[in-house]
């Protein structure tokens, strides 16, 4: 009975200590979560599309260590490349979940004639940081995208719609471990949306 109740108590102690571990500290004390609606979402697309803009940023939020920013991009149709519009950002990473639409997007680290944006141009100031544009991108990967697919661009990866089959819309996820995009809150997206 004795060896019952000594195994017993071993048995409960090293529980205890597997359970009673402390809890990794979270590298956002008290941070809310951020929810976007999908009228708020919608709005940005009629917005998008009235007013022929491609990419506007809805939300732009600190998560402790990162930044992390949720946009809408809306591009029409397209048969060839635009000159110099190979992207690439510096510090900023962008996930794409294309909600509607098809096209063929190049992808690759390589970039032919790049030139440095300015420091004054507004996606540079607003949107995903520092970074350049180039003529095209060279042993590039061809992606053909469509409704339902992600993909993911890490910083330092060029990206270029080389053609637009029919309107694409897509949410844009960009992560900001160096925080270089400004704060964008709930209130700050309703006040833009409002604006003529």
């Amino acid at each position: 009975m004795t060896r019952v109740l000594l195994t017993l108590g071993s048995i409960a102690i090293t529980a205890f200590a597997v359970f009673a571990q402390p809890i990794p500290t979270a590298t956002c004390k008290s941070c809310p979560a951020t929810y976007i609606a999908n009228d708020e979402i919608q709005a940005y697309v009629k917005r998008a599309v009235a007013k022929k803009l491609i990419d506007q940023q809805v939300r732009s939020v600190d998560i402790g260590k990162s930044g992390v920013a949720v946009g809408l991009v809306h591009r029409v149709k397209l048969d060839a490349p635009q000159p110099n519009s190979v992207a690439e950002h510096d510090y900023v990473s962008e996930v794409y979940h294309i909600i509607s639409g098809s096209a063929t997007l190049v992808t690759g680290p390589i970039l032919v004639d790049a030139q440095r944006r300015p420091a004054t141009n507004e996606n540079v100031r607003l949107l995903n940081g520092p970074g350049s544009n180039a003529a095209s991108i060279r042993d590039g990967v061809t992606h053909h995208l469509k409704a339902g697919d992600v993909i993911v661009i890490p910083a330092g990866t060029g990206h270029w719609f080389t053609r637009i089959d029919e309107p694409i819309t897509y949410l844009m996820i960009r992560i900001d471990p160096d925080k270089v995009v400004p704060l964008k809150d709930e209130a700050a997206s309703k006040a833009y949306l409002a604006t003529p």
